[in-house]
């Protein structure tokens, strides 16, 4: 199993970003944490932005296609995303997870 993160600029990109994963079985889940600031270096500057965390759990063979699914629907030009991986899940989370992504 992995949790990939992902930023959205605002809610409604959340939001609809996160309807479409689960609809198109990329993930199980999807959470969207409330608003936050970043700070990072972009376009040769340091930016500060609101931003909202997105908490994808998905299965490592989903991982490649979810991250082209992201490229194509996402607003930003490099959006973030990594995964990281859980080393123990309950066996029932994990069921429910490949029952949902079948």
């Amino acid at each position: 199993m992995l949790v990939i993160l992902t930023t959205t600029p605002n809610t409604e990109e959340a939001g609809s970003l996160a309807q479409k994963i689960v609809e198109s079985k990329l993930a199980a889940c999807v959470q969207i944490l409330p608003q936050m600031k970043s700070v990072y270096f972009w376009d040769g500057k340091i930016q500060t932005d609101t931003e909202h965390l997105l908490l994808i759990k998905t299965l490592d063979e989903k991982f490649d296609e979810l991250e082209e699914f992201i490229k194509a629907n996402h607003s930003y030009e490099v959006p973030e995303m990594f995964a990281l991986s859980a080393e123990k899940v309950s066996a029932s989370y994990l069921n429910w997870m490949n029952d949902s992504l079948r």
